[in-house]
């Protein structure tokens, strides 16, 4: 890799600091091609991507964006996954560590909140967007199934007191 393409390099990883909503920094030892594919292919579907890049070009990009305080991190093989929403990378990411033990979760950051590897598995562990959504829908709608059962129940029991009272004329 020259110098022009390492400039490249860095400019496109600078750019991605600057937008990812979360990035998640992982050791990736002993990793085989076709696994890292695997995972490059579930953090595709999931909106997120999966890089690996030099640690030196990764510091160099890190400079002046949000993401400054994980410069630790970068020691020996590591990749980053990174995404705009919060919490795609780290729950593919953390899925994908519980299967394959050579991926370890180091830790990440959201903006300037970093975190360890245990607060990027709290992370993974939180409801996607949509999932809440779907919650939220459910207990609006609940109390109104449940105010008009209460609401039909005295007019049913008023049918059946009607038609009881109704069945006694009939048989006197």
């Amino acid at each position: 890799m020259d110098r022009a393409q390492k400039e490249v390099a860095v400019a496109n990883l600078n750019t991605v600091f600057s937008q990812a909503g979360l990035v998640v920094v992982t050791h990736n030892t002993g990793l085989t091609v076709a696994e890292v594919s695997d995972l490059r292919g579930k953090m595709r579907e999931a909106g997120a991507t999966f890089k690996i890049a030099k640690n030196r070009l990764i510091k160099i990009a890190l400079r002046g964006t949000p993401y400054e305080p994980l410069n630790e991190m970068f020691v020996g093989p590591t990749a980053i996954a990174f995404s705009e929403d919060v919490l795609s990378a780290a729950k593919v990411v953390v899925g994908f560590a519980k299967q394959n033990d050579r991926l370890v979760v180091l830790g990440g950051a959201m903006g300037e909140t970093a975190f360890d590897a245990d607060g990027i598995k709290a992370l993974a562990a939180l409801p996607s967007l949509d999932e809440l959504r779907g919650t939220i829908v459910g207990l609006l709608v609940a109390p109104a199934t449940k105010i008009a059962a209460v609401l039909q129940a005295p007019a049913g029991q008023l049918t059946r007191v009607f038609g009881a009272y109704g069945s006694q004329g009939e048989a006197a």
